[in-house]
């Protein structure tokens, strides 16, 4: 097979700009939130964080539809990435940003 069939044909996103998918996931810094809110605002943004994270777990799974998402699967899966149990409250949430990420 010649050298030019083995090279990918570079797309107009990467053509400039090459993507680095291979490299191993770090996770950011994690920095103290802001001081001052209500007890709720802090709920609720820890509630959102940690929906994000079992909807991309999730989707790495191969659960692509919310429909697919139960509780138990959700539950499963957060025992699977280390996080405690979600309530129903939250999976909910995950289900909501499954669905409108498309």
């Amino acid at each position: 097979m010649p050298a030019a069939a083995l090279k990918p044909k570079p797309t107009q996103s990467t053509a400039k700009h090459p993507v680095l998918l291979d490299l191993p996931y770090d996770p950011v810094e994690k920095r103290p939130l802001p001081p001052g809110r209500p007890r709720e605002w802090y709920v609720t943004h820890n509630r959102r964080l940690k929906a994000m994270r079992l909807a991309i777990a999730l989707l790495d799974l191969g659960v692509y539809m919310p429909n697919q998402a139960r509780n138990e699967t959700i539950r499963s899966t957060a025992e699977v990435i280390g996080v405690h149990p979600p309530s129903d409250t939250t999976c909910h949430m995950v289900r909501a940003l499954m669905r409108y990420t498309r």
